[in-house]
């Protein structure tokens, strides 16, 4: 068995409450207005360490912005199976209580910046935006 401190216990079990949060949303609860912006951003020179490394360190100041309920920053994960998209070099996987609060990120000056600062690094970015799905 894997041994484990206090702190990352307590760090895990927060993180995994704040994003099961929603799943377990009454229909009275603001929590079902959820808004799911997930970005891909495929580098113009994909083996550079470097580059992935200054646009990492652009959306970690990205993240700052008062409207992002929830963020995560990742890489490509080393499963590997067919239907898996590994081709990009960093993900934006971002949670907003609601659209409203996605449109008021979008022309957030920091988020401007972010563009203007660090768009040179990437050749091509895809989102995905989703809302929560009805259920019954």
């Amino acid at each position: 068995m894997k041994k484990t401190t206090r702190r990352k216990f307590l760090q895990t079990t927060a993180l995994a409450s704040v994003a099961a949060a929603p799943v377990f949303a009454s229909d009275n609860n603001k929590a079902k207005e959820l808004f799911v912006h997930h970005v891909y951003f495929y580098l113009k020179n994909p083996g550079n360490e470097a580059d992935r490394a200054k646009l990492i360190e652009g959306l970690e100041v990205l993240s700052k912005v008062p409207e992002i309920r929830m963020v995560h920053i990742g890489t490509p994960a080393s499963t590997n199976r067919s239907v898996i998209e590994r081709g990009y070099a960093v993900s934006w996987l971002l949670f907003f209580d609601n659209l409203e609060q996605e449109e008021i990120y979008q022309k957030h000056p920091i988020h401007l910046k972010f563009i203007e600062d660090y768009s040179h690094l990437w050749e091509k970015v895809i989102v995905y935006d989703s809302v929560g799905a009805k259920r019954g």
